[in-house]
């Protein structure tokens, strides 16, 4: 029999910080979900660690290294399990939406599920025609023979599944792009995108694209500083995720870049005028991660601005920056006044940094 109640579905498998982004988004759809307390929603999560979610009200689906190749053959492509894994719920439920990790919620998930109806397919965004994107792998090795065979054109949408939303009488959309999926891997080219692309074309003239960027956050771009944000909430309340504050707490980690404001940055681009021409906009930006947010959750994306603003220096100066660099530029007298007792622990924390 199965199942009317709506299904929010994650598929979670690899290294911790996937985890605590999971962790983080179901939290937040808890958050928002106490907007909407009639509501019946049930939360799964396909996991090869089931501990992250012990204290969380969700339905754990094991993951095994055997199921997971299973569901990634006959290529290894990884993202293919993504569909595999909604199909594997629309069997038994009638709505289903499998939403990425990197999310969270601008309010209750059940205005994403008034989206998916028969006919139907929600994603994320639907960002571009296929016909503007032909500098794209996918467009050069694709383009020619999906038009003869009438499957794409030119105009049809390139869509983002950091949410995938669909009712169960339109699931064979899924088998369709698992199909392409399976024919298009040795042609791609290694293309990063495919699963979105094959998605896109199954769905193409057949459902109707709804969006929702409005609903949720998908924090695909500036991945690192949106990590430290939710990395910060999960070390606060890792023991009680679902406690008042907790929840209460989700809601301050917000989509807005921390970055400091207009007049703060205006303050830093004056202050290292009179340092050399390529120390200066080094040093702006490691300022951005000194500045003391109000929120506690933007002040831990400090680090994150020291790490991108030593890989743009890298770029700069054309070379990787060693350890006798980075003393050179922190030992000057300008930068010592500048940064002065932050100076130090910067210092330290860049000399371990991947970015060097």
């Amino acid at each position: 029999m199965k199942s009317s109640r709506p299904q929010l579905v994650y598929l979670v498998f690899g290294s911790e910080t996937y985890h605590q982004e999971a962790v983080f988004s179901i939290a937040s759809a808890l958050a928002w979900l106490r907007e909407t307390p009639d509501a019946a929603i049930d939360i799964q999560v396909f996991s090869d660690n089931p501990k992250p979610y012990e204290k969380l009200p969700v339905r754990v689906r094991p993951l095994d290294e055997a199921t997971r190749r299973r569901w990634c053959e006959p290529h290894g492509y990884h993202f293919r399990a993504k569909h595999v894994a909604l199909r594997t719920v629309l069997q038994e439920s009638e709505i289903a939406l499998l939403i990425d990790t990197d999310t969270f919620f601008h309010c209750s998930p059940v205005k994403l599920f008034e989206r998916v109806q028969p006919g139907a397919l929600l994603c994320n965004d639907a960002y571009t025609h296929y016909g503007n994107n032909k500098e794209n792998l996918l467009y050069s090795a694709l383009a020619s023979s999906l038009k003869e065979r009438g499957l794409a054109d030119d105009q049809m949408m390139l869509l983002n599944s950091g949410v995938i939303g669909l009712h169960q009488q339109d699931a064979q959309v899924l088998d369709r792009s698992i199909a392409l999926i399976d024919e298009l891997f040795p042609h791609a080219r290694g293309a990063y995108t495919l699963e979105e692309f094959c998605l896109s074309v199954a769905a193409y003239r057949t459902l109707e694209i709804r969006k929702c960027p409005d609903l949720i956050h998908h924090y695909w771009s500036r991945k690192q500083l949106f990590r430290a944000k939710v990395q910060a909430w999960v070390r606060k309340h890792v023991t009680q995720p679902t406690r008042p504050a907790a929840l209460d707490d989700t809601h301050r980690v917000s989509a807005r870049l921390p970055r400091p404001p207009r007049c703060q940055r205006m303050l830093y681009k004056l202050i290292t005028l009179a340092l050399p021409a390529h120390l200066r906009q080094f040093i702006r930006e490691i300022l951005y991660g000194c500045y003391e947010h109000p929120n506690e959750f933007d002040r831990a994306c400090g680090p994150v601005w020291w790490e991108k603003a030593l890989q743009n220096q890298k770029e700069r100066v054309g070379k990787p920056v060693c350890r006798h660099m980075l003393e050179h530029w922190f030992t000057h007298g300008l930068v010592k006044l500048i940064l002065g007792r932050r100076r130090t622990a910067i210092h330290q924390h860049l000399l371990n940094s991947p970015s060097k």
